[in-house]
């Protein structure tokens, strides 16, 4: 059986024979400037990314009854025309379910922007086998409010901070400092063996490539790959531990890790790549490590987004933002107390 979603159901008579119409939709100011295809996404709500971008090629999504590509701006009075999409019943099924309302911890809230502290284990949207993440649940929770949108992205291992837009001016001029390198973002990695002092920079391109099982993966390249991303991360060492052998624990560095270029999985592969990946790191990691931490209570990945400063939307007022390590990972590297 096939689910409609997205479509103006026909009245009267003719319902019973009409297909499903389109619905017009006018965009309106807070959606102004929005990328299409994130348009539709939110107007077709539970509608797996693949089908949006489908329908978008197509040509059966229309901005003035003109052809538009998934990277088109809307503006505000566009009459957007929306197809009914149809589904199996099983991913109708799914779309139809919202997500579970939850709030987040809070470390900065006005009428333009919030900055939560997000959990390690959770996705900050939907999409690749995961059916929603904290946007979603942030939008069940505060049905009220007509505009929320993610800044950035953060990965699901990763705790941290995150930044989410509460209007559309701050979405733009947030995104702009992130593309422009104007913010601070700094994270705390624990990494196995002792950094070396000297080494604060790595300068290596990262190119991403797809493993044979679709998996997304990054490695360090050489400067002449046409397609290597310029990758810049500085290294701050905050604290080093001693190997603790009789819990099978190598030495391990506690870093400060900045980075001035945003690329996929940077910290990890770029740590990773000078012989010291990240504790717990499922992906570059040392996986047989990785097993013994979990028997030590470590069971997730020791990167926490720690800093983040940027200019406030409204105000232009420099901000700083702090999230302490979260108590899995504060432990973990508190010294335990000195016997007598």
């Amino acid at each position: 059986m096939k689910h409609i979603i997205g479509a103006k159901p026909p009245s009267g008579r003719a319902a019973a024979a009409s297909p499903p119409a389109a619905r017009l939709v006018e965009v309106d100011a807070d959606s102004a400037g929005q990328r299409l295809d994130n348009f539709l996404i939110r107007h077709l709500k539970g509608v797996p990314k693949t089908h949006v971008y489908r329908i978008i090629r197509s040509g059966e999504v229309r901005i003035n009854k003109g052809r538009a590509s998934a990277d088109t701006r809307v503006e505000a009075g566009d009459v957007v025309r929306v197809p009914p999409v149809r589904l199996s019943e099983k991913v109708a099924e799914k779309a139809e379910r919202p997500a579970p309302a939850r709030e987040f911890p809070v470390l900065l809230e006005d009428e333009h922007l919030i900055a939560i502290d997000k959990p390690a284990g959770v996705a900050v949207h939907g999409g690749s086998g995961v059916s929603f993440g904290v946007i979603e649940q942030l939008r069940q929770a505060r049905p009220q409010a007509k505009f929320l949108e993610l800044v950035h992205r953060l990965d699901r291992e990763t705790s941290g901070i995150l930044l989410v837009a509460k209007k559309r001016s701050a979405l733009t001029h947030l995104q702009d400092q992130f593309r422009e390198r104007e913010t601070g973002k700094t994270y705390l990695a624990l990494v196995t063996g002792i950094w070396p002092a000297n080494k604060k920079v790595i300068d290596l391109p990262l190119h991403k490539y797809l493993q044979a099982d679709g998996e997304r993966r990054v490695r360090v390249t050489t400067a002449d790959d046409p397609d290597g991303m310029r990758s810049v991360t500085l290294v701050k060492v905050r604290s080093t531990a001693a190997a603790r052998p009789a819990q099978g624990l190598p030495a391990m560095s506690l870093l400060e890790v900045t980075i001035k270029t945003g690329r996929t999985h940077q910290i990890r592969v770029h740590l990773a790549s000078q012989g010291h990946p990240i504790v717990g790191d499922d992906k570059y990691g040392d996986f047989d490590l990785n097993k013994r931490l979990q028997k030590l209570a470590m069971k997730r990945m020791f990167l926490h987004a720690w800093r983040l400063q940027f200019n406030h939307p409204a105000s232009g007022e420099r901000i700083e933002l702090l999230a302490e390590l979260p108590p899995e990972l504060a432990d973990f590297v508190t010294p335990p107390p000195a016997t007598a």
